[in-house]
């Protein structure tokens, strides 16, 4: 199998004091993944460079229940550091415990996602995404304008906002400033990407057959979940769609072919997202390696690369074995994404 040797790249910003001589690592001093073409501020837009204000800013506001109708409801009420920043409920819960349709997606790396965001594609951009789960009847349920109302009513947040954007909060800073942190939110250095980087240590015997047999012919995993970014970062009805459940990509395209069909998440950090796909119908890594193994669920609007695959119980191990050597401890603990 060919592997990936490029150098991580880190990104070091001259800013609230630069990157030299502090003790403190700024949200904005990312490690870029190795095998990506850009760092997470290349990928921001130009009317949202991403900065060190922006992205604290960002952070405050992620977890801030006054963005909730009631206040109860943070954006990580539903998506947990310790959890990849994905929700351990099959589905989240929101105000007044109102109940959400599917599994929180975890966010590390969507600074890369290029095809849209939230299950199904709904939005285009992070700047478009973030604001959504605030006016969820099922989330957050409060209306962008109430938000931004509340926020100019804290004169720290006028000033955070003065800032970071210029100016007093809106609802496109709003959205702007949440997105700056959510670009910051990278993982990078699991057992895998250190493997990758040129550490033939860092995987067991284990893991390297997994691997062999995820990047192989046997199992294609690849076809979905690429070297670099584990993800193909496309749509894909993956044999979890049951008759008269969630048709996913289909409510938003009304096309056929879209049946069933929903984002294909990165697998960073996959061992601790639990519950998967997008229901939260599979409770751990073993229960997903049966499901592909079986072929799906048998529904024929299932992807024709979905097959049932002659697997040994040794096999189907080694496949679990190697998904946790995507898990990166460093940051799952990251003290610069707590909460403060």
């Amino acid at each position: 199998m060919h592997q990936l040797t490029l150098v991580p790249v880190v990104l070091c910003l001259a800013l609230a004091g630069g990157c030299g001589g502090s003790d403190v690592r700024q949200l904005v001093d990312i490690e870029q993944p190795a095998g990506f073409e850009q760092t997470a501020a290349e990928t921001a837009p130009a009317d949202n460079v991403l900065t060190e204000d922006r992205a604290q800013l960002g952070k405050r506001l992620f977890f801030d229940k006054r963005l909730s109708r009631d206040n109860t409801v943070s954006c990580g009420s539903c998506h947990e550091q310790q959890h990849g920043f994905g929700d351990p409920r099959a589905v989240s819960e929101g105000v007044d415990r109102r109940l959400g349709k599917r599994n929180a997606p975890h966010l590390a790396n969507l600074a890369w996602v290029r095809t849209g965001f939230i299950w199904h594609g709904l939005a285009l951009t992070l700047e478009e995404q973030t604001g959504k789960p605030i006016e969820d009847t099922l989330e957050m349920d409060l209306p962008i304008s109430a938000a931004v109302a509340r926020l100019a009513a804290d004169a720290s947040y006028v000033r955070a906002f003065q800032t970071a954007y210029g100016g007093p909060p809106t609802d496109d800073a709003l959205r702007k400033a949440l997105a700056s942190f959510v670009r910051t939110i990278v993982s990078s250095n699991s057992a895998y990407d250190r493997f990758v980087k040129g550490n033939a240590a860092a995987l067991t015997e284990s893991e390297k057959r997994g691997m062999q047999l995820f990047f192989g012919g046997k199992t294609g995993c690849f076809h979905c979940h690429s070297e670099s970014t584990l993800t193909n970062d496309g749509f894909f009805n993956n044999g979890s769609f049951i008759e008269g459940g969630d048709v996913g990509r289909q409510s938003l395209t009304n096309r056929t072919g879209d049946l069933g069909k929903f984002r294909v998440p990165n697998l960073r950090n996959v061992e601790v997202t639990a519950p998967y796909m997008h229901d939260g119908s599979l409770v751990n890594l073993t229960e997903v390696v049966e499901q592909y193994a079986r072929g799906g669920r048998g529904h024929p609007s299932t992807d024709v690369q979905i097959e049932p695959l002659q697997l040994t119980a040794l096999e189907k191990e080694d496949l679990v074995a190697f998904m946790k050597s995507f898990t990166d401890p460093e940051f799952l603990s990251d003290a610069r994404y707590r909460a403060k």
